[in-house]
């Protein structure tokens, strides 16, 4: 039984656009919660709303075409119904994120010292002087070398594993409670990607802050989440602590998902199996879709499952799916 308290509470969140081809439901009824300290990863492919997620629980949606609705609390407080002002004074203070792309993310006219003490003089309010001795500390901190001459480079004459370090410095650098992690390393290389899991592993443990990790690399889910929620086309279809959804995932979506991981070294053993793949394409957003999402692809898809959605149920202690015919296990 986990005790810590729960930080982040996001209720039946509805990011819809509105588009000249109708109503498109990125994000379409997603429920659930972070504690203090904890690391959830949501994952899913390309376009299935994990990013539209994180950037509606920071309201960052523009309104219009964007529409925000349902709850996100954060400490006992609805962020969808702050001011802008108060919102202001949450993001990358008590919430950070790291943005996908650090080089886009980066300013390329500013160095990342100045970057980095922007967010600490605007929350904070230090001194220039005390933001650059601060921003030196943070580049210490996230394992860049040469902090004192690096706090006056500019991003274009950093590598990018070092300008996703400078990212999660500016993230880190107020010592917010929740860091929202989107797709952290996706455009950097094996090596450096170990290091910076590595980098987030330690700095949890050194700052304290729960991560939402959004990702759809398994292999990265696997190295440092604590529970994992799958989302497909704008829904939750599935949640388990990470050890229980890669021993016995319910839903064959993540059973397609984990099914068309390469296996190191298979090919040294003889081993002659294809990888699985997940036939066919994602629906469009645009259409209501009346039963189960997953349907259309789904190779246990039956008449039923095409007029009905299902519910999400328990499947097994702290596990839940989204599936007519998923198996149930006993308490």
């Amino acid at each position: 039984m986990d005790n810590r308290p729960v930080l982040l509470d996001v209720e039946n969140l509805q990011t819809h656009f509105r588009t000249m081809d109708g109503v498109n439901r990125a994000v379409d009824g997603v429920s659930f919660s972070v504690r203090s300290g904890e690391t959830l990863a949501i994952v899913g492919e390309s376009g299935c709303g994990k990013s539209v997620t994180a950037m509606s629980i920071l309201r960052l949606i523009p309104e219009p075409p964007g529409k925000i609705a349902g709850a996100i609390r954060f400490g006992g407080r609805d962020l969808l119904k702050l001011s802008d002002r108060e919102m202001r004074q949450i993001r990358g203070n008590e919430i950070s994120m790291i943005f996908q792309e650090p080089m886009t993310s980066l300013n390329p006219v500013l160095t990342v010292g100045r970057q980095i003490g922007e967010t600490l003089r605007l929350h904070q309010g230090m001194s220039a002087g005390k933001a650059e001795e601060r921003a030196v500390e943070m580049l210490r901190l996230v394992g860049i070398p040469e902090p004192g001459r690096r706090v006056r480079e500019y991003p274009h004459q950093l590598s990018g594993g070092m300008r996703q370090r400078v990212m999660i410095a500016i993230a880190l650098a107020c010592n917010p409670k929740l860091l929202i992690a989107d797709e952290p390393t996706t455009a950097l290389d094996v090596t450096i990607q170990a290091q910076i899991l590595d980098l987030m592993r330690d700095l949890k443990t050194s700052v304290g802050a729960a991560i939402v990790l959004i990702t759809h690399d398994l292999g990265v889910v696997a190295e440092v989440a604590e529970r994992v929620v799958v989302m497909y086309a704008g829904k939750k279809v599935e949640e388990a602590p990470v050890g229980e959804l890669f021993r016995r995932p319910k839903h064959p979506y993540t059973q397609g998902l984990l099914g068309s991981v390469p296996r190191l070294g298979s090919s040294l053993t003889g081993e002659t199996t294809r990888l699985a793949e997940i036939p066919g394409l994602v629906p469009s957003l645009k259409q209501k879709i009346p039963g189960c999402v997953f349907a259309s692809r789904c190779p246990k898809a039956t008449d039923f499952c095409v007029a009905v959605a299902p519910a999400l149920e328990p499947k097994a202690p702290a596990h839940v799916a989204a599936c007519h015919y998923a198996e149930k296990e006993a308490a």
